[in-house]
């Protein structure tokens, strides 16, 4: 890693820096006030749409780009867009074709915009709760899109039966190959996303725009998605609370999310390389 020890520090934001019950904790303000006082970066990678990560901004302090639907969407700590790689309308045609008969319910995301088909399907109040966007309801996603909406950022699949979930990111994967990148957020989501924006994708894109080595960059994070960003950062951290799967992956493992793992991360694990 060389003698100046971590740069940045990228997190993955549900299940790893904030709780089960979706809150930030004191301990983990304190972790990210301790990483600006040594000198570290810290900014967040998520599914989520940047309305969604609004709130850590503040009381974080992130001033470096943040990277949305998983790097289809960077903002900027205004929510300003300063990049995108955006799905072409007629993949979004054909993942959410695979997706219904996958029996999966689909949304469409754009960068300001979420469309559903039930604003009462599963899950769609939950995501609203957490993302504080309101779901614009439509008949036909892809003509929702046609109709100037703006391009689309992300495609979710989204089922309570967790196998069928995880055949659909295998089928949807082999189908499409290097057209999509196709990963589960969560056991209950399938994302699909330009092939440029996964978490990878947001590894390479920050060390390049921030000017700080991979190989600088420690990354922590709980779900399938966050491998990618685990295998081009110099650290990787598995939270406690994520699958062995996942901690396999990683270079290091650290608490639950439910226990302040992020603190004891960046406490005993990124700031002694400093």
């Amino acid at each position: 890693m060389g003698s100046g020890g971590v740069q940045l520090v990228l997190s993955d934001v549900d299940g790893t820096l904030l709780t089960s019950d979706k809150a930030l904790t004191d301990a983990s303000v304190d972790a990210v006030h301790a990483l600006h006082a040594a000198g570290v970066a810290f900014t967040v990678t998520s599914s989520r749409p940047p309305q969604g990560l609004a709130m850590l901004i503040e009381p974080l302090a992130i001033d470096v780009p943040i990277g949305a639907f998983n790097g289809g969407v960077f903002v900027d700590s205004a929510l300003r867009v300063i990049d995108q790689h955006p799905l072409a309308l007629g993949v979004v045609a054909q993942v959410v074709a695979m997706l219904d008969d996958a029996g999966l319910s689909p949304w469409v995301y754009t960068g300001t915009t979420w469309f559903v088909r039930d604003a009462d399907g599963p899950h769609v109040q939950h995501e609203s709760d957490v993302t504080q966007l309101v779901p614009t309801v439509t008949d036909d996603l892809v003509s929702a899109l046609g109709d100037g909406a703006g391009d689309a950022a992300k495609v979710v699949g989204v089922s309570d039966d967790h196998p069928l979930v995880a055949a659909a990111e295998a089928s949807v994967s082999a189908a499409l190959g290097e057209a999509v990148s196709a990963t589960r957020s969560q056991t209950y989501y399938l994302d699909v996303t330009n092939p440029a924006a996964n978490k990878g994708e947001v590894v390479d894109y920050l060390a390049r725009v921030l000017a700080i080595p991979a190989a600088a960059i420690a990354t922590i994070g709980d779900g399938g998605n966050d491998t990618l960003m685990f295998a081009r950062s110099g650290i990787s951290i598995a939270m406690g609370n994520a699958s062995d799967e996942v901690k396999g992956t990683a270079t290091l493992v650290t608490a639950a999310n439910d226990d302040d793992g992020f603190a004891r991360a960046v406490h005993e694990l990124v700031l002694p390389t400093r």
